[in-house]
């Protein structure tokens, strides 16, 4: 049966879990858009609840489960992707503590604190799996990791990292337990350089907000660290920040 009309109860539900935040959590499912992103979150064990395929334009293989079809129009409506690829997955969302991530020996582990656009998760999301670390954390209670956008700019990457949310109490209590070597990145003079870290051992680095930076509550809880500049600007864009550091971490462990 061909889905026409954007009143499909069907239809209104997708749209609300788009643009929703609170009824996405209320529910517990999420969206998925786009042939490749559906493929990693089958991949990395989300369990899909069910599809809605635009046949004149989805080229790919049919994924299993239960399939909705529908029309151009009706497609259009519930893609929120520029270019689309046909397919909108609705998947099971996972609740994972932190008290369930067991880190090695060698783990690299990024936290952020408050992180303020969904753009700017999905992009840290991107790197930290590129360069093999160990697990993201998002130190607040606030963000929501089945955003769209979040999804949308980590290019799926969101599937097959270990990701986490906790307040700061927990999260510093779990590296404190689990041996980690701390590094803020607080701005002030007692900062390090970046690179004589040694990411060989476990360790954490830590970033607050663009706006801010990390809370006071982590003065004192770490060894500072910075990134050294040759230019005149003082700071970086958060999500460029994090990928430098975490290409550290991989140089250093392939040595």
């Amino acid at each position: 049966m061909l889905i026409e009309s954007f009143q499909n109860d069907k239809i209104k539900n997708v749209t609300k879990l788009l643009t929703d935040n609170r009824f996405r959590k209320k529910s517990k499912v999420f969206v998925v858009e786009g042939q490749q992103e559906n493929e990693r979150a089958v991949q990395y064990n989300f369990e899909p609840l069910e599809f809605f395929i635009c046949e004149n334009i989805f080229k790919g293989t049919l994924p299993g489960g239960k399939i909705h079809y529908v029309s151009e129009k009706v497609y259009e409506k519930i893609a929120y992707r520029g270019s689309s690829e046909g397919i909108i997955g609705i998947y099971q969302a996972k609740e994972t503590p932190l008290s369930s991530f067991v880190p090695k020996e060698d783990s690299t582990v990024i936290i952020v604190e408050g992180v303020e656009k969904p753009g700017n998760l999905g992009a840290i999301l991107r790197s930290c799996e590129a360069f093999g670390v160990d697990a993201l954390i998002v130190a607040d209670g606030k963000t929501d990791f089945y955003n769209p956008n979040v999804i949308r700019s980590s290019v799926g990457c969101l599937f097959g990292m270990e990701v986490y949310q906790a307040e700061n109490e927990e999260t510093l209590e779990f590296l404190q337990k689990n041996s980690f070597n701390i590094y803020t990145t607080l701005m002030d003079e007692t900062a390090e350089d970046l690179y004589k870290r040694d990411f060989r051992q476990r360790s954490a680095v830590l970033f607050g907000t663009e706006h801010s930076g990390l809370s006071d509550f982590w003065i004192g809880k770490g060894k500072n660290t910075l990134i050294p500049m040759a230019g005149s600007i003082d700071s970086l864009n958060l999500s460029n920040a994090v990928a430098i550091t975490c290409y550290e971490s991989l140089k250093q462990k392939k040595g």
